[in-house]
């Protein structure tokens, strides 16, 4: 059994070496960091982790969200992320995060959404406090409105 990481540093450069494949879903997981999502898990599913050395519940639960939002469908999917440790660092094995899964229970679900909406917030307050507008993205050729002009939501 491994020990949960955290990731490491990644280096961007133009010459064509160390080419990533999913590059774009390791922005996911240093936003579930920069928010404290992944700390705020950790904490809401304290009392599910069995080993002190084993994987933190809460990176198995933010890994195998990223992986979902990667386009993974099954709990092995999660060897997408784990094949490459230079970009994601130690991700839990699909039995473990199976484990960790199958321990959530309705009140560990009912921490986790408390966690999830505090981190939202954390992240829409901090948009804020920036003072920084979100620019406008295209999508299939179409430009969709600036984010600056969505309000914060009252999550």
């Amino acid at each position: 059994m491994q020990t949960t990481t955290t990731r490491p540093t990644v280096t961007v450069t133009a010459d064509g070496r160390g080419v990533a494949s999913h590059a774009g879903s390791r922005l996911l997981a240093d936003l579930a960091e920069a928010t404290g999502v992944r700390q705020a898990f950790s904490e809401a599913l304290g009392g599910l982790r069995q080993r002190r050395s084993g994987h933190d519940p809460g990176r198995v639960v933010a890994d195998v969200a990223v992986m979902l939002a990667d386009g993974g469908e099954a709990i092995s999917d999660l060897a997408v992320l784990r094949d490459q440790p230079e970009l994601f660092g130690t991700v839990a094995s699909t039995a473990t995060a199976w484990r960790v899964l199958d321990r959530i229970d309705k009140a560990a679900l009912g921490r986790l959404r408390q966690a999830r909406a505090a981190a939202r917030e954390r992240a829409w307050l901090a948009r804020t406090e920036l003072g920084r507008v979100l620019p406008a993205a295209r999508a299939g050729g179409v430009c969709c409105p600036a984010w600056s002009s969505i309000s914060t939501p009252a999550w």
